[in-house]
This record gives C-alpha cells, sequence and structure tokens, in this order.
C-alpha cells in the first residue's frame, strides 16, 4: 500500500498544470566532498563499513596520515609500504568513482609544538638531513604508486611556525620544498600544495590577536599549487557557527589568487573548548557550505566521518578529544542531525 500511494503521488504531480510553478534548481557547488577511511575504532571491519557508508555521500576521497617513520627507519622501503597499506585503499576508493588526494605530515598532526611521536621515540627530528631525505622518498613514493589528483608535502605551516622551535620550522621548510621538488622531478603533471591552519592565520590561535594572514606561508613555500586549509572555529574562539565570517576563506587569497582544498576542520556536536550542541553542529555545516561557496574551493573534507571512540585508540589523553565528536554519525554510525546538512549540499549539481 505504501508503494501504491507512492507511485499514485508522482503519477499525480507529473500530471500536474505545466505551468504550476516549480521550486529554483540548487545551485551548483564548485567543491567535490569527501572524507578519509578513519573509524570510530582500529576495527578493519569497521572501517570497511564505515567507508561503505561515507562514499555514498562523497565524490572525493582523502588519504591523510604521517609517515610511517618505524618502518622507514627500520630500513623498509617507501614502495613496498604503500603497496602493502595504501595502494589497495586507493583503488578501492576509485572502484567507487572517487578522487583521491593525499597529505602527508611531515610533524606532529595533534601536536604541532613537536616532531612526530615516533621520531620523538627514536630520538631523531625532522631537522636531521637523513630524516629528510627519508620523508622525500616517501612522498615520491606516493605520488608515484597513488596518481593524487593533488598531493600535499607541507601541513599547517603557520602553526608550525607559531608552536614550535624555530630549528624544526626550518626544517619543515627545507624538506617540504625538497619534497616538491622531487616530486616534480618524477611527475610533471603533479599538483603540489601545503596547507594553513585558518584560525592562525585569522589571529584567533595560539593568543587571540589581529588578522594575519597566510603571506609568509606563501613566501616559504613558493611551490604550492592550491591552499590547503585546517578549520576548526569553534577552537577559534567562535561560539556560535552563524558567526564564522563568509570570507573566512575568501579573504586569505585576496588580491592574490589560488584554488583551495578543505582538507581537516568541522564543529564538535559535544562542548568542547565553548558550549555545543548536535543541532550547532548542523547548523556549521549549512554555514561553512556557504563559505565555501563564497570561496569557490575545490574540495571540503571532515577527515573523520565518525565521533572517535578515544579510549579504542590507545593515544595520550587529550590528544583525541578535541576531534572526537566531528563525526556526522556517532561511534556506533548512528545519523547525528549534521548528516542531513551534508547529504543537502552534496545532492546539489557540480558543473
Amino acid at each position: 500500500m505504501a508503494l501504491i500511494a507512492t507511485l499514485a503521488a508522482g503519477i499525480l504531480t507529473s500530471c500536474s498544470d505545466d505551468d504550476a510553478p516549480t521550486a529554483p534548481a540548487p545551485a551548483a557547488r564548485t567543491y567535490r566532498m569527501g572524507f578519509s577511511g578513519i573509524p570510530s575504532r582500529p576495527d578493519l571491519s569497521l572501517l570497511l563499513q564505515t567507508i561503505d557508508l561515507w562514499t555514498l555521500r562523497a565524490d572525493a576521497a582523502l588519504i591523510l596520515s604521517e609517515p610511517p617513520w618505524d618502518s622507514l627507519l627500520a630500513g623498509k622501503s617507501p614502495d613496498s609500504l604503500i603497496r602493502n597499506n595504501l595502494l589497495g585503499l586507493a583503488n578501492y576508493y576509485r572502484a567507487k568513482g572517487l578522487r583521491v588526494i593525499v597529505s602527508v605530515d611531515p610533524t606532529n598532526g595533534l601536536n604541532r609544538a613537536a616532531d612526530s611521536a615516533p621520531l620523538v621515540a627514536a630520538g631523531r627530528s625532522l631537522t636531521e638531513p637523513a630524516i629528510q631525505a627519508l620523508f622525500r622518498n616517501y612522498v615520491v613514493a606516493m605520488d608515484t604508486l597513488l596518481h593524487p589528483d593533488y598531493i600535499s608535502v607541507a601541513s599547517e605551516t603557520n602553526l608550525v611556525r607559531a608552536a614550535a622551535p624555530a630549528a624544526l620550522y626550518a626544517a619543515l621548510v627545507q624538506t617540504g620544498n625538497d619534497a616538491a621538488a622531487d616530486v616534480r622531478a618524477h611527475d610533471a603533471a603533479a599538483k603540489i600544495f601545503a596547507t594553513v591552519q585558518v584560525e592562525v592565520a585569522w589571529g584567533r590561535l595560539p593568543p587571540p590577536g589581529a588578522y594575519v594572514g597566510i603571506a609568509q606561508d606563501r613566501a616559504d613555500f613558493p611551490f604550492t599549487q592550491a591552499l590547503g586549509l585546517s578549520s576548526y572555529p569553534y577552537l577559534g574562539g567562535y561560539a556560535d557557527p552563524d558567526s564564522v565570517p563568509l570570507d573566512y576563506y575568501s579573504r586569505l587569497v585576496e588580491g592574490n589568487p589560488l584554488p583551495m582544498l578543505v582538507i581537516e576542520g568541522g564543529w564538535s556536536s559535544e562542548p568542547v573548548a565553548l558550549p555545543s550542541t548536535p543541532e550547532m553542529q548542523r547548523r556549521y555545516i549549512a554555514r561553512h557550505a556557504e563559505i565555501l561557496d563564497r570561496a569557490g574551493a575545490l574540495a571540503w573534507f571532515q577527515i573523520t566521518f565518525t565521533d572517535l571512540d578515544v579510549a579504542a585508540f590507545g593515544l595520550p589523553p587529550g590528544s583525541l578529544e578535541p576531534f572526537a565528536h566531528l563525526g556526522l554519525v556517532d561511534v556506533d554510525l548512528n545519523p547525528k542531525p549534521a548528516l542531513s546538512a551534508w547529504d543537502a549540499t552534496f545532492s546539489r549539481p557540480r558543473p
């Protein structure tokens, strides 16, 4: 009976007066949308279930990670590591019709004041030429084997400059530029970029201050063919999604245009630095689409499709908590209100 009712409604609609008003077509979006494969818990079956769920509402996929420093230091070749761990994933994404973006992070993604944790544990640092060479070789292998649409070789450069020792930032500049040159020597068609932290550019992190911009980052990483963005406005003191300026991204490239890709970000559905709710997260997703429209962005990645079961990852306390509730579904894959806002944006046509 439900099917008959649905069919009847469709027939009645199709037989309506041709002169009846119709809803305007939704505006096209310039950006591809997607996530990374991180599940709520480190479990292979859950990983596949998560990917299968979010690929229904995505047209791009993000492979984001630090290099496997332990394995590289042990003498394993980048090619074998990538073939055994990431090539299958990239092929799986492409089999689902997704574009693939790669971001390789030279420093510590959860602590921009320090080297990657495995390097610290081994008593090594990106400041060493030998470690820089390992990174460069790994990035070349990532580009050669995965053939991403875009590849990033330096992450949140302005936050590293603000938080890390000067020697580590200098090493990031050297390594990023050398890695970009190495990739270009092997692949003249590669599209290479670096990412900046938007709240830092607006002077809202680490201490609140005036708008800073990204001129220093563009000078230090002149190879970048697109601007990668990391943005967590709730950590930058914005108490309400609608208070985030519509030119939040477009202002960064005013007078000096550059294509933009949001590589990570979101709004917590639970209180973190400021009060928040699932409904506020939903409103942020809708607001973020408007910000991306204003910027004419190329890509929008959330990184996490699900919330994170913090205890299951076994990381130091405090590492993941600020980012544990960014998902559009909870840890058991139950939808949150923000999912409907994402789906509404994804349903818009792309040129």
